[in-house]
């Protein structure tokens, strides 16, 4: 037996786990942390791109666009970075603007923008609020091959240059969160959200869309929509990072938006794809805690993670937190369907983004017996065909006999069939 962390929202556990009869998924070592210098010199060689300085001029307008609170991204350092070199570049700082990539999520905190930005910046440089939702902060930049109206923040085209920061990890519907998305959902209008969010979803078999999965770019038909709106106003300089379980930076990609994003999404693949033997009965699995489990919407990446570690009728444990709760009101309001079924009918009559989320963990409710370790309350949960335990019955059901996984962070992984590997 032996002790193992999981976190927790803000917090964590101390679980005992027989490593006989209960195999922990990931990595055992956590990469090193980059330095200052260190991404430094990896701004100084950027791929497909020239450096930053030679694209950038004195007097220019200077748009960065960071995640919200809903992302690890490590985005302050490099911000920080980013600032001082085109400071010393020319731009003044009344020249540069930073805007969160919030899409259909709620507005960030002040308290947030010191946790992204950390509170030098956000105390220095002007922020902006996304509204997908306000008429006056969108312009129409025409349609994609689908129809999809390509509706973006008109403060992307106000700024002379723009410049992403974000990080790649897996996202279950659009292969890779990081780059495109930054500026497609995450500054786009309500209209253009759920035009390329429904792409995910055959309403003609009720099912995910062939080719819409964890850790697929090609054939993917939500990254493509997303790709085409974001060619309408595509950024001048991109960094994509890689961070580790802590949300500390372990590698930087830069350059061209398209290019250097693709190599931090095949780096990231190749260090969290985590191969198995086959499913097992039971998966306990922690979203890796804050901010991955702030809302449930978030935290159901994991427990869709989860379920591809699971038996069909096993029991799939999931630690979430959600100091946030559910993470839109009307999430709860799908749940009023008697099943996936029907609810997948009510979502192609009139789709929203959330329903799919809230599809899929009903589908997965359905076919595994799903249990919850969270403060949100059990009246709330059984809504959802998910039970609410508490803590301390965690470690009575790692005593039974059954094998199982268990999955300290649920969020940055994705789970295939074959000969097993960490």
């Amino acid at each position: 037996m032996g002790l193992l962390s999981l976190r927790y929202g803000r917090s964590e556990f101390q679980l005992e786990v027989d490593e006989h009869r209960h195999q922990v998924l990931g990595p055992e070592q956590a990469p090193r942390s980059l330095s200052d210098a260190e991404i430094g010199d990896l701004l100084d060689d950027p791929i497909d791109s020239p450096r930053l300085e030679e694209l950038f001029s004195a007097g220019q307008t200077v748009l960065i666009v960071v995640p919200d609170a809903t992302r690890q991204s490590g985005c302050g350092q490099i911000v920080n970075l980013l600032i001082r070199r085109l400071i010393a570049n020319g731009t003044a700082p009344h020249e540069m603007s930073i805007i969160f990539a919030t899409g259909i999520h709620r507005k960030v905190t002040e308290y947030e923008k010191e946790e992204i930005l950390t509170s030098f910046i956000a105390q220095r440089i002007k922020t902006l609020d996304h509204d997908p939702r306000d008429l006056a902060q969108l312009v129409k930049l025409g349609e994609t091959s689908t129809g999809v109206p390509i509706e973006l923040n008109r403060a992307l085209l106000d700024h002379d240059r723009v410049i992403t920061v974000g990080s790649a990890s897996f996202h279950y519907f659009a292969g890779f969160t990081g780059g495109r998305k930054l500026i497609c959902p995450g500054l786009g209008s309500t209209r253009t959200i759920s035009a390329t969010h429904k792409l995910a979803f055959d309403c003609d078999r009720r099912e995910r869309r062939a080719g819409v999965d964890t850790g697929i770019l090609d054939g993917n038909a939500v990254h493509e929509a997303f790709m085409e709106c974001v060619r309408t106003a595509p950024p001048s300089f991109s960094v994509t990072s890689i961070v580790g379980e802590d949300g500390s930076i372990v590698d930087v990609y830069c350059g061209n938006w398209i290019t250097s994003h693709e190599a931090a999404c095949r780096s990231y693949a190749a260090g969290h794809t985590i191969t198995i033997d086959g499913p097992r009965p039971i998966v306990v699995a922690s979203c890796g805690g804050y901010p991955h489990d702030v809302n449930l919407i978030q935290a159901h990446k994991t427990l869709d993670a989860a379920s591809r570690a699971c038996e069909p009728g096993g029991t799939i444990i999931l630690l979430a937190d959600c100091e946030d709760g559910l993470g839109r009101r009307d999430f709860l309001d799908w749940f009023a369907c008697q099943s996936s079924s029907d609810l997948a009918e009510k979502l192609c009559l009139k789709y929203q983004v959330n329903g799919q989320t809230a599809w899929n963990l009903l589908r997965i409710a359905e076919n595994y017996n799903v249990r919850i370790v969270t403060s949100l309350d059990a009246e709330t949960t059984a809504k959802m065909r998910v039970e609410k335990m508490e803590p301390n019955e965690l470690a009575d059901v790692l005593k039974q006999n059954a094998p199982g996984y268990v999955l300290p962070r649920g969020a940055k992984f994705n789970i295939v069939q074959g000969p097993i590997s960490n």
